[in-house]
């Protein structure tokens, strides 16, 4: 079933910090009779694929990139993937093969990276395999990190260096998908566990920039290059990444301009509407919000988060009041205790951060200030989309 020489490609990370090339990671390739080069992928994936086979091409291909690369700079690493399912065939405390062909190949265990996949059918001797990987000096990365069958709880108590992003999630999530903010706090929760992010599968600028907005420290894709049988320069890309990391720099200022922009016509919104808020007048006095198309709702709570008005939103041409939320308390609620903390002065307006609402599903932010002298609190909500 396995037809051709195998031998191991290269596909670089970039460092998101430098643009150089970082280090690589080995992928399985066989040659065929033709001279032409195909995936062994589908082989791992397919269950009729003998194991012992599929075990011998793996080292083999192991052994070749390791062999190869010694020709790469000192400052490079070396991903290499291992399978629990392989793991879970060793027997008690027998030598771990791959550790055997990297003190076989002398390079310095401290420049490989052992990428856990397929973690859904880990075994149970994989957190003792993975302590002797790192005892031997190696890093390890958990593959597909975010991905359905993930448990996060195996994945921390594993302790990995390094968290590869699920590249379908990660690309489906930089499209704008529903999955953006999953990811987001996913790189989060690896950040603060001290795990570096890499982001695979980076294919077009925009997931370069979702990457980079999720503070991935290596970079992954055909954007930059493709899987290739020699080893490139370090810094071959140094220049496409300043340029691109330029691009999404100025794109963050543009967005910082634009909030800027957002605060000036708040203050401008916010003066008009305290003037009618603490004169007590009808709904029908306020004027139409022309120059505020993100405008959701305006109302009025106490200063412990009551809702003490109805929201107000302005459709078909008119104010319309909705008092569904009349005595709902708020104070829970992120916008609400940032107000609280940032803007107890009566004049101080405040803008919170973006937020998912949870009685209409929207992304919003939330502006408010005091006015009575302190004793009520006037917020307006924003459509983040529109901006």
């Amino acid at each position: 079933m396995i037809d051709g020489l195998p031998f191991a490609v290269f596909q670089p990370f970039i460092d998101t910090a430098t643009g150089r090339i970082a280090g690589v990671e080995a992928l399985a390739r066989l040659r065929t009779a033709d001279g032409q080069a195909r995936s062994a992928g589908p082989l791992f994936a397919d269950p009729k694929t003998p194991p012992a086979a599929l075990r011998r091409l793996d080292r083999q291909v192991r052994e070749d990139a390791l062999r190869r690369f010694h020709q790469a700079p000192a400052d490079w690493f070396l991903s290499l993937n291992i399978s629990p399912r392989w793991i879970s065939r060793l027997r008690p405390a027998q030598p771990l093969p791959s550790l055997i062909q990297l003190q076989r190949s002398g390079i310095d265990p401290t420049r490989i990276v052992f990428e856990i996949t397929e973690l859904g059918g880990a075994s149970q001797r994989l957190p003792d395999v993975v302590s002797r990987y790192r005892d031997a000096g190696a890093r390890i990365a958990i593959d597909d990190f975010g991905a359905g069958y993930s448990q996060l709880d195996r994945v921390l108590a594993l302790q990995p260096d390094i968290l590869k992003l699920d590249m379908r999630l990660f690309q489906e999530a930089a499209r704008g998908g529903p999955s953006g903010e999953v990811v987001k706090a996913l790189a989060q929760m690896a950040e603060k566990t001290g795990c570096w992010i890499i982001a695979e599968g980076v294919e077009t600028e925009a997931e370069l920039n979702f990457a980079l907005e999720c503070g991935a420290r290596y970079v992954q894709g055909f954007l930059f290059a493709k899987p290739e049988e020699e080893l490139f320069a370090s810094d071959a890309f140094v220049g496409r990444f300043a340029s691109l990391r330029d691009n999404y720099v100025q794109q963050k200022l543009a967005e910082r301009a634009r909030l800027v922009n957002l605060r000036q016509q708040l203050a401008e919104l916010m003066s008009e509407l305290r003037l009618w808020a603490e004169s007590g007048a009808p709904a029908a006095q306020l004027m139409a919000p022309d120059n505020y198309p993100w405008l959701l709702r305006i109302y009025q709570c106490d200063r412990h988060g009551t809702q003490l008005t109805p929201n107000l939103e302005w459709r078909h041409g008119a104010w319309q009041a909705d008092d569904r939320y009349l005595g709902h308390n708020w104070s829970w609620r992120p916008y609400f205790y940032q107000l609280l903390a940032e803007g107890w002065e009566e004049r101080r307006l405040t803008l919170s951060t973006t937020y998912r609402d949870a009685t209409t599903n929207q992304y919003c932010l939330t502006a408010g200030q005091f006015i009575d002298n302190g004793r009520r609190l006037l917020l307006v909500d924003i459509d983040a989309a529109g901006l």
